[in-house]
């Protein structure tokens, strides 16, 4: 079931972005244009005196620090001027000292009058006629040792009004965090079914096409993977069935030729008869293949450590010497039958080469394994990937009792493969053969060791 395409993720992200920068640019706008301007921090004559007095860092009655610290030097850039003049000289009467020991370097201070030059008179015990500094400055008084003790306004990193800004933002940020959050979860919600879907297609190369729906381009690429799906099946399906047809086909002539051999001399007949008992057994296992791989089947649940102790207890009870050895419970989404026939084929090798099969079922990064080892001879390594390949066989012998026909472990990649897992050989290095089995877990199902 499809559903029209929402808007272009793009599109969708940019709104966003846009969205959050407008909301945010909004508040702070609002609260600058409602919030009454930063009072400049005014110093009096007598609360410099003050500090002077004091000699070390403290807090005015506004609450404005002041900075007090010694210097082999005056303060620099010291300025003139008829009201530095005014102030120096009422620091001198305060502090009792001669105007020539004081220095005010203003830099980009404003020295004023209060009721005068400034409207709004600042609280406390100033008064009209009172001469106050404001903005950054540096007053110097000369000890009797040589040395200045100099008195500065304190310059915080970050002064009230930019707190107050800076609240403003982090307020803003976090009214948007939750529309950002649900529109961001929004757009992410297509790529992540999307994934969890492509993961379902690795189990189950027969599960259902993917709903499209989301924005244009998740859109895009759901239409696109439903059609791949959909050409790998026909490719698939194709060629099963072409294999099929062949092998069907080729029992005709085989027929005849079993009729033909009766009148062939009899040192050839008996080798005739096993070359057609040969082929005949060839064309019937790719006929059970080919039915395997096209048979649709429902898959379950399947416990892998009980279907391994199953096949094994089933060995055993003809005389072969198979066994679990370790065994972990493990849940798989899978067919049963075609499982079980996956696993009957690793034992049935390890005991037709081995003459002994022990099994293991155990976890191993998010994946159920299942290693099936014998004590044979092994497999030389340039043969180990061509034993997968169909009628391919490493036992180089004639016989089918020794070799078989070479269909066995290609079965097995088949089923492995259409199960989202893999097969995989590997030589022991204490001797014989390990086929390792690799299953992804059922979704919530867990391991847990078995006693």
């Amino acid at each position: 079931m499809s559903r029209a395409p929402t808007t272009s993720f793009f599109l969708q992200a940019l709104g966003l972005v846009a969205a959050t920068l407008i909301a945010v640019f909004v508040s702070i706008t609002l609260v600058i244009l409602n919030m009454p301007p930063p009072p400049p921090e005014l110093y009096t004559v007598s609360e410099v005196a003050d500090m002077i007095r004091i000699g070390h860092d403290a807090t005015d009655q506004e609450g404005h620090a002041l900075v007090v610290r010694r210097s082999a030097t005056p303060p620099a850039n010291a300025t003139t001027g008829h009201r530095r003049l005014i102030f120096r000289i009422g620091l001198a009467q305060a502090l009792n000292r001669p105007v020539d020991d004081i220095v005010v370097a203003q830099k980009e201070a404003v020295i004023v009058t209060i009721g005068g030059a400034v409207k709004q008179r600042p609280p406390g015990s100033r008064s009209p006629g009172d001469m106050v500094i404001f903005g950054p400055f540096e007053v110097g008084l000369k000890q009797a040792d040589g040395q200045w003790l100099v008195v500065k306004p304190r310059q915080d990193l970050i002064n009230a009004w930019q707190q107050r800004i800076l609240l403003v933002l982090a307020c803003a940020a976090l009214a948007v965090a939750p529309v950002a959050w649900l529109f961001a979860r929004r757009l992410a919600a297509p790529i992540a079914a999307f994934a969890r879907a492509a993961e379902r297609l690795g189990r189950n190369p027969e599960a259902p096409p993917l709903d499209v729906g989301g924005s244009t381009e998740v859109a895009a690429a759901v239409a696109a993977f439903n059609e791949m799906q959909e050409r790998l099946k026909r490719h698939v399906n194709y060629r099963t069935t072409m294999i099929g047809a062949i092998a069907h086909d080729l029992r005709t002539p085989l027929t005849r030729l079993q009729f033909r051999i009766e009148a062939a001399p009899d040192e050839l007949k008996s080798k005739l008869a096993a070359d057609l008992d040969e082929m005949e057994a060839m064309v019937s296992s790719t006929l059970a293949f080919v039915q395997d791989a096209t048979r649709g089947r429902e898959r379950t649940k399947l416990e892998v450590s009980s279907l391994v102790e199953t096949v094994m207890d089933e060995a055993a009870e003809t005389g072969a010497d198979a066994a679990v050895d370790h065994v972990e419970r493990a849940v798989v989404d899978g067919d049963p039958v075609a499982l079980k026939r996956l696993v009957t084929n690793l034992v049935d090798n390890a005991l037709k080469f081995g003459s002994r099969a022990r099994g293991k079922v155990f976890s191993e990064g998010g994946m159920a394994v299942v290693e099936v080892e014998d004590d044979g001879p092994g497999v030389p390594e340039s043969e180990i990937e061509r034993a997968f390949e169909p009628f391919h066989r490493v036992e180089t012998s004639r016989s089918r009792e020794t070799g078989g026909i070479g269909l066995g472990l290609a079965v097995v990649r088949a089923i492995a493969r259409g199960h989202g897992g893999e097969v995989t050989l590997e030589n022991r290095s204490e001797g014989g053969l390990r086929a390792r089995l690799i299953l992804p877990l059922a979704l919530g199902g867990a391991f847990s060791r078995r006693s």
